[in-house]
């Protein structure tokens, strides 16, 4: 038996209202039993506040119409920014794009993160210069974005997002030579990547075609020449560890557990920022 909700979730437990299946993430405690989301919004007087009522996430957040509404609006400032791209060129670029430290000469001045340029983490996660990368890595947040997304939850889907690109950032900061550039959203990406697994490996999905995509995209990031292999990697450590937080947190203090699973992906990030900073200045 299948939760109604999650068919892929097996579950023993049925609504004491309408007797159809629910699994544990779905179930709403009523005074015999438990009831089903639609049951308790239809009528039920359970006591709970009305947040119990709303079908919920694996990570708790509230689930939603549109699965990808986060998804198109970082799809759209990636949009925005390569189209910026086109039409002002490779100053518009050099003013956004990842470097540590160094000397631009189309700029006339050092620039990079060390130099107090700490946004570049940021802005070079949602810059694209050519074409093929742009497309590439837009295809990737739309799919694999469209499976993660409703998973989490708008907003910690957000949070899972900027973690990944800044990650990717930071590990490109400390490990490549202090003048190399780098932009895409790679990191992003390889973050929803390591997402994905912790999320399927969750939902005891089988595994093999999860891997096997995880194993080309490596193979494709080793294999091609001036690809940001840093990026990757940071974004898909970061992405796994944040999610396996979000998702594996204790219902009893979920928020507080996942508050602090972010906050020290954070922390983590800030400290080999500096640390890399001390180093080249």
């Amino acid at each position: 038996m299948h939760c109604y909700r999650h068919p892929d979730v097996e579950t023993g437990i049925r609504c004491t209202r309408c007797e159809k299946p629910i699994c544990p993430e779905c179930m709403v405690s009523a005074a015999v039993g438990f009831q089903c989301p639609d049951c308790v919004r239809t009528g039920s007087v359970t006591g709970h506040a009305p947040d119990a009522n709303r079908p919920k996430t694996i990570a708790g957040g509230r689930v939603r119409t549109d699965g990808r509404l986060v998804t198109k609006i970082i799809i759209a400032v990636n949009l925005g920014l390569f189209i910026a791209a086109q039409v002002a060129g490779d100053r518009f670029v050099d003013e956004l794009v990842m470097i540590g430290y160094a000397y631009n000469p189309l700029l006339g001045e050092v620039v990079g993160v060390a130099d107090g340029e700490w946004y570049r983490l940021i802005t070079s996660a949602f810059l694209h210069q050519e074409a093929v990368h742009f497309v590439f890595n837009m295809l990737g947040l739309w799919v694999i974005g469209g499976i993660v997304e409703p998973e989490l939850g708008r907003v910690r889907y957000a949070v899972l997002c900027l973690l990944s690109g800044l990650s990717g950032s930071a590990l490109v900061y400390l490990i490549a030579p202090a003048n190399q550039a780098s932009l895409g959203a790679s990191g992003i990406v390889f973050g929803l990547i390591g997402a994905w697994v912790v999320l399927a490996r969750r939902r005891r999905h089988d595994m093999g075609p999860v891997l096997l995509f995880v194993a080309i995209s490596l193979v494709f990031t080793f294999a091609r020449p001036g690809v940001s292999w840093e990026a990757h990697i940071g974004g898909l450590v970061a992405g796994a560890l944040v999610t396996y937080g979000l998702v594996h947190a204790p219902r009893t203090r979920r928020e507080l557990v996942q508050y602090g699973v972010c906050g020290l992906m954070l922390l983590i990030d800030l400290g080999i920022v500096l640390a890399r900073t001390a180093a080249l200045t």
